[in-house]
Order: C-alpha cells, then structure tokens, then sequence
C-alpha cells in the first residue's frame, strides 16, 4: 500500500462518516465549507457566495496552521479571523494540491475527534 492509498481509505472514511451525519457525499469543497461554518460557528441558512468563499478560506488557513503555513492574527470586529502566512506553499500540480488539501483535512477531523 502506499501513502497515496493510504491517504484515500482514510479520506473514504471520512466521507462515509459525513455522508452519515449529514445524509450527502461531499467534494473536498464541501468539505472545507463546513470547517470554516464550523470555524465561524455559523449556523445561517442564507450565506451568500461571498461568505461562503470567505469561509472556506478561513478553512484553508485553519488547516494549514498547524503545519506552520499560516498564524492566526487576531480577529476583526465581526467576529472573522485573520491568518498571515508564514511561508509559501508548495509547487504542486492539482492532484498533489488536492491530496495535499486532505492530508489537512484529515489531521483537522482528527484533532478535532471527529474521525475516529
């Protein structure tokens, strides 16, 4: 097996989990949406595309901060975080950038003893 299998099983188990809990299949889109909800600790059913953008961005940040790749700055008066990266991220092509995404996601659900 190797790190890419490895990667996807783990990967599938976090979708069935979800698929479970919310009754869908989510894209790694999807996914990183409902971080940044969780993130934000909204629970509004009319967000608009903006917000929603906005939201997964602070998904990114979040998942990438522990691997030194942002810092959480402060938040605003409205409540948003503001992350300053500290480093570039790696040169990759799609495949490895989307692998490299839910590598993050992942450890994020693990942290947050959510996929056990």
């Amino acid at each position: 097996m190797n790190l890419h299998d490895d990667l996807q099983q783990r990967w599938w188990n976090l979708e069935a989990q979800l698929v479970e809990r919310f009754g869908k299949k989510p894209d790694l889109d999807a996914v990183l949406y409902l971080i940044g909800l969780q993130e934000m600790q909204l629970f509004d059913n009319n967000i608009s595309k903006e917000t929603k953008q906005d939201l997964m961005h602070v998904a990114v940040c979040t998942i990438l901060s522990p691997s030194g790749y942002y810092v959480l700055e402060g938040k605003d008066e409205d409540g948003w975080p503001h992350f300053k990266q500290l480093k570039a991220l790696p040169d990759m092509g799609l495949r490895e950038q989307e692998d490299f995404l839910k590598d993050h996601v992942l450890l994020y659900f693990e942290q947050e003893k959510f996929a056990e």
